[in-house]
Formats: structure tokens, sequence, C-alpha cells
């Protein structure tokens, strides 16, 4: 089986099933069972499991003392440096009603989301009036603030805080590139590949009337409130975003014609697909915050699952929780569909799930009050970021991936 299509019959159950955080865990948990027989890249190491653990609470317990963590979401990243951006967003909306100030923040961290793939070891993002500098998610997340600030994803220019269907389409190369800041000098891994999500967006929006009926990524909102009201389960959100966002990602597995995303043909896994939906969940955490201002409520956060990115893979492989059984494979590169990376990401889950269950027992939280997307936050983020730097100067990841800009 190859990652562009499938040949198996799946009924319209299992297409529910792999897009929905269920199907994520059985397969992650399957990797990590076939690890601890011996029959992937990697070797587990349980004895490691508790030391790890203590790292991310005590990255937690320095990065927020009052364990008043926020969702782990693309919001955070409008902030570095201590500049507020969002409240420069808010003070230019505030006049709207709370459904357009919600469709507008949905404008720009859908947008901002599919621009968050690595960004490489080298590019970097000079902010002008405050001179800071930033690199990697922050870099791109500050960057894409202002690309959204500046109107350029908008057809109306009377309307610059908004991103449309053909605003996305209209997008050039050349245009993003400046907003950027790319160079010679300053490369940035996979411009053409964020600039077809976000032409991808603008096409698909123009489709999906149903799921964007105001023609925008942020009238999204819209057909969750329609369907739902104003209560929402994560894995219904995640759901929405997959079959609203599905159709953008590069030809890969399809099922009865449906692009699945960020799932892989891996055939050690029960139905021979290994799902991640990583841009996706990192999407969907990042919805929550502007639909609990608008007034929705969210349940239900702690069924989605980590993020399998190289942060949160990174600190199992820095701390030793996982080992390479060939060490001589973290000197190559590997594409994102290759055995190695998909049993790393399966091993982050998994993993993850464990760390998440340990650090909550550990701080008396619930599974409610404490869900993976602040265990995120908190400290596995970090942590990895952390265990990165301590070990190479660049704070690159311990595999190199061969990014294309849409997964990771």
């Amino acid at each position: 089986m190859n990652n562009s299509t499938t040949t198996q019959a799946y009924s319209a159950a299992d297409l529910d099933f792999l897009l929905s955080p269920l199907a994520i865990r059985q397969s992650a948990e399957k990797i990590l069972e076939l690890t601890q027989a011996g029959q992937t890249h990697f070797h587990y190491h349980p004895e490691q499991f508790g030391p790890v653990v203590d790292y991310v609470i005590e990255v937690i317990r320095s990065n927020y003392p009052a364990l008043e963590i926020p969702f782990h979401s693309r919001w955070g990243h409008f902030r570095v440096g201590d500049v507020d951006r969002v409240k420069v967003l808010e003070n230019k909306i505030a006049d709207l009603d709370a459904l357009e100030k919600a469709r507008t923040k949905l404008d720009l961290v859908i947008t901002s989301v599919l621009l968050d793939a690595g960004a490489g070891n080298t590019w970097s993002y000079k902010e002008q009036g405050t001179d800071k500098v930033f690199s990697r998610s922050e870099g791109l997340g500050v960057a894409s603030f202002y690309l959204f600030m500046e109107g350029h994803l908008s057809d109306n220019k009377a309307k610059p805080l908004q991103a449309t269907a053909q605003g996305l389409q209209n997008l050039s190369a050349e245009q993003l590139r400046q907003a950027f800041q790319v160079s010679e000098n300053n490369p940035l891994i996979g411009v053409e590949g964020r600039l077809s999500l976000l032409h991808n967006l603008g096409t698909t929006i123009a489709q999906k009337k149903d799921l964007f009926p105001g023609g925008r990524p942020g009238s999204l909102v819209d057909y969750l409130h329609n369907r739902y009201g104003k209560k929402i389960t994560g894995p219904q959100l995640l759901r929405a975003v997959l079959d609203g966002l599905g159709e953008i990602w590069p030809g890969r597995v399809k099922v009865a014609g449906v692009n699945l995303g960020d799932i892989w043909s891996y055939s050690k896994v029960p139905g021979g697909l290994a799902a991640f939906h990583k841009l996706s969940q990192w999407m969907t955490y990042s919805l929550i915050e502007p639909l609990l201002e608008a007034g929705f409520e969210l349940v239900d956060i702690e069924k989605l699952t980590g993020l399998a990115e190289y942060r949160n893979g990174g600190l199992l492989l820095d701390r030793g929780l996982i080992s390479l059984k060939d060490a001589n494979l973290a000197k190559q590169s590997h594409k994102p569909e290759s055995e190695l990376i998909i049993e790393w990401r399966g091993l982050t889950v998994s993993l993850l799930d464990r760390i998440g269950e340990e650090v909550r027992s550990k701080l008396n939280k619930s599974a409610a009050d404490f869900p993976l997307a602040k265990v995120l936050e908190g400290g596995t983020w970090w942590a990895g970021r952390k265990a990165a730097k301590a070990l190479r100067d660049d704070s690159s990841p311990p595999l190199k991936i061969e990014s294309d800009g849409t997964v990771f």
C-alpha cells in the first residue's frame, strides 16, 4: 500500500473512525506494543519514564508556578516577546458582535496554523517596531499575524482584517516571501508547500459552502453554531476541522474519495493506516480560545491526543525514554512517510498519554481540568525544546526530517 491511495474497501463507519482521536490512539498504542516486542526501529526504556515525568513537571512549575495553564495553541505565539499582539487585533474589532469577532479570530488562527510547519534551523523574522527577532514556530506565528493584519488574505481592501476564498487564492509566492522576510540568507523551508495550503484553503472554502457559509475560514463558527448550538465536544470540533480542511492537504491516503490528511500507510497497525492529524489537532486546540470568548461551551477536550511533532517526540529521544536501535539513523534525513518517522510519531502519542496521566496524578489534577492541551503547553513541548537546546546549539530535533511545509 502506498501513501497516495488505498485499495481496501472502507465503510462510512471506518471513515468516521479514521477521522477521530480513537484512530490516532489505536495505531499509536500498537506502535508502542510493537516497540516493546522489538519490532520497530526503537528501544523503549521504561526506567526513564519517572525521570522524564519529573523533568516535565519541573518545566511546568517553572513556566506556570500557579498551574494556571492555557491550552496549547497558536495564540501563545502571537504574544511572544512580552508583546500582546492579540490586543492590537482586539482593539481593531472591538465594535463587532461576538460571532464576527470569532470569525475574524478564526480567519487569523486557521491561516496561521497552516503556515506553521517546521521553519528549519536558519530562518528568523525581525518584527518592525520592536526589532525583536523570532525563529521557528514563534517567528512563523508573528510573521503570519502581520500577513493577516496587513490585509494580504482579503480580496476586499475596505475589509482587510479577514481571510476570504479569493484573497487566499490571490496570494502570490512573492507576497509570502516578503511577508516572511525570506531571502537567500534567510531561507524558509517549504514556501511553496505553505502557499499551496493557503491556495487550497481558498478553493475548499469556495466549494464547501455548507462548512464555510460565509466564504471565509472563520465562518466555520457558523457551521458549528448551526449544527451543535453552543455546546461542542473536542472530537466534534476536530471532525469539523478535518471535514472542512481535509481537501487542502497534498495527495496522500484517500478513502472513498476523501483525503485523510495526516494518515500514513503502515502495514504493522490494524487496517494498515497510522493516524496522527497533528496540524488538524493543533488547529482544533487553537480554535478553543475564540470559541469560548464567543460564548461556546467546549467539553471532552481531554479526548483529543498529544501532538505527534518533533518537540514532543524529541523530548522522548533526548531524555532517553526511547532510543534508536541504529544510532546512524540520526545522521540521515527521513521523509514523513518513512517507517522510522511513523514509528517515532506513534510512540510520541502513546507515551504523551502516559506522561500526561502521571503528570496529572502528581499535580492532583483531573483529565477534564488538565487535558493534554495543558500538559503540552505547560510542559512537554517546552521540555522538548529545553532538552534539544541542552544537546544541540541550534535546538534542532534529534531526527532529521525532510519537510515539505505541510506536516511538521
